[in-house]
């Protein structure tokens, strides 16, 4: 797997205890897309149920929230379409990916050790990527029908009856995957969330979770007696 975000030659110029694994540009779309997800998270749940109805007092009220919750939804949109543009061939599931599937159980006892290399992301981000980029075609196929709802005639009426079935599934779908999302990286893996702040990692940690991109980049052979130190997660 290739990537075309940080070349060797950038690595190469790096600090030797930092690595790119961000662009800036990568990681203010991925600030746009976050922001704007909460803001749809908080106004969805807030038109979901009236015990969450106090969420739309938060962003200026019920008709504030009704006018911005669908273009705050094509913004996200725009950013998911702008991430699948430049991470499809990050993204693509490999034989590596299976094999990582297969060793989840070392992963979750935090034996990091024992799992085989992988790319710049693993098979679980991938599924992450693939769950919300799949979920975003569906919410925004039945937003526009709720959206523009009154337009249509009543002969259409069980179009509205299955957009709000959609949307309303696959939006608690995507909370769930939002939420391991930021599990995942705020906790699991220390370091995942300050390298979408700064844009770096260290080596060791380049090493420890995505050895087979770390090797990409760096142009480093493999080569056990030159390791970079292994870094532990949360918890170890």
């Amino acid at each position: 797997m290739t990537t075309d975000a940080v070349s060797r030659s950038s690595a190469a110029h790096q600090d030797e205890e930092k690595i790119v694994r961000y662009t800036l540009t990568e990681r203010v779309n991925h600030w746009i897309g976050a922001l704007s997800y909460i803001y749809l998270l908080m106004t969805g749940l807030a038109f979901w149920s009236p015990y969450l109805y106090w969420l739309a007092a938060v962003v200026g009220g019920g008709p504030v929230a009704r006018l911005w919750h669908p273009w705050f939804g094509l913004v996200f949109t725009a950013s998911v379409c702008w991430t699948f543009a430049e991470w499809r061939r990050d993204m693509e599931i490999n034989a590596s990916d299976r094999a990582w599937a297969k060793a989840i159980p070392d992963y979750i006892q935090n034996e990091d050790d024992k799992l085989p290399p992988v790319g710049r992301f693993n098979y679980g981000q991938k599924l992450f990527f693939w769950g919300i980029f799949y979920g975003v075609i569906l919410l925004l196929l039945s937003g526009v029908v709720l959206w523009f709802t009154e337009t249509l005639p009543w002969s259409l009426r069980f179009l509205r009856y299955a957009a709000i079935l959609v949307h309303a599934s696959v939006a608690l779908i995507t909370i769930g995957l939002f939420l391991i999302h930021v599990y995942m990286s705020a906790v699991l893996e220390e370091g995942s969330f300050g390298s979408m702040i700064s844009g770096y990692v260290t080596r060791a940690w380049a090493w420890t979770f995505h050895r087979t991109w770390y090797y990409q980049i760096t142009g480093a052979r493999p080569n056990p007696g030159s390791q970079p130190r292994s870094e532990p997660r949360s918890g170890q």
